[in-house]
């Protein structure tokens, strides 16, 4: 049955043009063969990712973090109430005026008291500036390797320098252990992204996060299994360029090196629109829409693989639209941090000086606004 399925869904026919079929793909000297099952090793090296990303942050990022500055700033608890607690979990985290209001008269406390309990208590729960750092410290080194690799890998090859040549003999093209490690170990990483997403910190565009990294997947996978490899190398390295940059402008945000974090911030979104909204459009994606058609009819794989493209395309402009806001952030002097992420609250001892403590009533207040 499973074999059916396989069959049924690696059919010539979905997959290949011009009545290839994947024996076809095999070259004389053999190594022009590709096969999904090359990439199963990916899952482990996920895996392996996860765990050398876990050392790296204690033995790497945490000493540079204390090098640039940074200290692990101890937070102040919430007191113990099980009325707040209750509504903190079940109502709100951010109650309204008027639900302060009924929440102090039920644990006969000042309102202010209980604006500083879920100041707290909202802070408990927000990722600590460390893990912050040491998140963007361990993508920055892997994004610079890649960089640094897929150079290694494409500066010498006919298709870095004229797109054109992409599609020269496809799909019977020779595939060179170097692009098939290149390949390995950024579908890897990618997969690893997508484990850790559960753990790492939570940004507002988490969801757009999750597509991204699945079209990414997607496209590495598939492009790989239809001998798709020189556009799919060429979009890895056009994706790295930028990525260093912001990432390497959050290291020097969280350290509070202003100066530093505008320069790279600013890099970063010239070098974004260029290689995001530029090269990758008007290159990569127009010599995957457009020059096939000079060597064989469409086919399936055609459509879908331009699907994924312009998937990843929507993502690029979305996240244009957030670089702008932050720009102007800059420009008017108000850049501070991620902008897609939560910012840690201001919070003091005052008003805070008796517990907020009252047993009696376990019950979420159910009137005034509630924000889920």
């Amino acid at each position: 049955m499973l074999q059916t399925l396989s069959d049924w869904f690696w059919w010539d026919r979905i997959w290949l043009p011009c009545n290839y079929t994947w024996d076809d793909l095999e070259n004389s000297e053999g190594n022009g063969y590709v096969s999904p099952s090359q990439l199963y090793i990916t899952i482990p090296l996920a895996l392996f990712f996860m765990l050398l990303r876990f050392a790296f942050e204690r033995v790497v990022a945490t000493p540079v973090a204390r090098a640039m500055g940074i200290k692990s700033k101890v937070r102040l608890k919430a007191s113990v109430n099980p009325v707040l607690e209750t509504y903190y979990i079940s109502c709100s985290k951010h109650p309204s005026q008027t639900d302060v209001y009924g929440l102090a008269k039920k644990i006969s406390r000042t309102p202010l008291q209980v604006e500083h309990w879920f100041r707290r208590r909202r802070n408990q729960d927000r990722p600590a500036l460390m893990k912050k750092f040491q998140e963007s410290c361990w993508r920055f080194t892997f994004y610079l390797g890649a960089l640094v690799g897929g150079i290694a890998v494409l500066y010498d090859k006919p298709w870095f320098h004229d797109v054109w040549e992409v599609w020269v003999g496809y799909p019977k093209q020779e595939v060179l252990n170097s692009q098939y490690w290149y390949y390995v170990l950024e579908l890897s990483f990618y997969w690893a992204l997508l484990f850790s997403m559960a753990s790492d910190v939570r940004r507002k565009d988490f969801m757009v996060q999750v597509v991204h990294h699945l079209a990414t997947i997607f496209l590495l996978n598939f492009s790989w299994s239809v001998k798709y490899i020189r556009v799919g190398t060429l979009t890895l390295l056009v994706h790295d360029v930028s990525d260093i940059l912001l990432e390497a402008a959050k290291m020097c945000s969280y350290a509070d090196w202003k100066r530093a974090c505008n320069f790279l911030f600013v890099l970063f979104a010239v070098v974004f629109i260029i290689s995001r909204l530029i090269i990758f459009p008007f290159w990569i994606i127009y010599a995957t829409v457009v020059y096939p058609l000079y060597y064989c009819p469409r086919f399936f794989l055609y459509y879908f693989f331009n699907m994924l493209m312009f998937v990843l395309q929507f993502l690029h402009i979305y996240w244009t639209y957030l670089i702008f806001r932050m720009v102007k952030k800059v420009i008017t002097g108000n850049m501070s941090g991620d902008d897609r992420s939560d910012k840690e609250e201001e919070d003091s001892d005052e008003s805070e000086n008796q517990p907020l403590t009252n047993g009696d009533d376990k019950q979420c207040l159910v009137n005034g606004q509630r924000d889920g």
